[in-house]
């Protein structure tokens, strides 16, 4: 009489990370992501402006503030961006039932981003779920009256994630050159807003030479408060070394 003994079956189970792009600079970094084909999280795109959504390929994508807009955008006022979120938070709660971890990408100064990333934030937090914002100061050219309510709205998102990374867009012209336009800058910060969702969700979902679980990820990055982001590469001997001090050294970090 053979015995056969059968392992039993074991749910594979993920977390469930979601990333949602609020405003016109969080959509693009979702397109952006989508094209470098970020894997295991949910994208959704949440913003006022009708049009910007119906263009956008994200799988989800949520109106804020139908009655307020009637979906023609905030008009760079926070204020409005924040009261368009609140009228639809109960949707935007409904869709991030389930999730253990939400990005928030945005760029703040502007009226969606900076009003409504903060009103998401609390919503998410307030549901258990761990809260990373990952956002842009816009650039000097872009005026002293964005300037400020960039601050502003930085200031009021800490307020509800546990770990908030801020990326300043003037620091990209350092590691660009002479010749770099306006259009390429915003794309270089579009960019630079995916790179740094992809850093940590890559940690968790793809097969590397560290790997880290979801509960690691958790008790480092809650209630943390600020992060800086910094990226380096390197190859030869030293190359650990060298990648290291580049990434300290980078210019991204505020």
């Amino acid at each position: 009489m053979s015995i056969e003994f059968l392992a039993p079956e074991v749910d594979e189970l993920t977390p469930r990370i979601a990333v949602i792009g609020v405003g016109g600079a969080g959509g693009n970094a979702i397109a952006n992501m989508m094209r470098a084909d970020v894997q295991g999280v949910d994208f959704l795109v949440a913003n006022t402006d009708a049009q910007a959504l119906k263009q956008s390929s994200a799988p989800r994508r949520i109106q804020l503030g139908t009655k307020i807009t009637q979906g023609l955008g905030a008009g760079a006022r926070p204020e409005i961006g924040r009261a368009a979120a609140e009228e639809t938070i109960d949707d935007l709660a409904k869709l991030l039932e389930g999730a253990h971890m939400v990005f928030i990408a945005a760029g703040m100064g502007g009226g969606t981003g900076t009003g409504a990333a903060p009103v998401i934030a609390k919503a998410a937090r307030d549901m258990g779920i761990l809260t990373v914002g990952v956002v842009t100061k816009p650039f000097s050219f872009e005026g002293n009256r964005r300037s400020k309510a960039a601050d502003q709205g930085i200031e009021e998102l800490q307020k509800y994630v546990d770990t908030l990374i801020v990326i300043p867009n003037q620091n990209l012209f350092l590691i660009a050159n002479a010749n770099t336009t306006f259009k390429e800058a915003f794309s270089m910060a579009d960019e630079v807003l995916q790179q740094g969702v992809r850093g940590i969700t890559d940690l968790m979902v793809m097969p590397g030479l560290i790997n880290l679980d979801f509960a690691d990820v958790r008790s480092v990055m809650q209630e943390m408060g600020k992060a800086m982001m910094g990226t380096g590469e390197a190859s030869g001997d030293n190359r650990a070394l060298e990648a290291a001090q580049k990434a300290i050294a980078n210019p991204l970090l505020d």
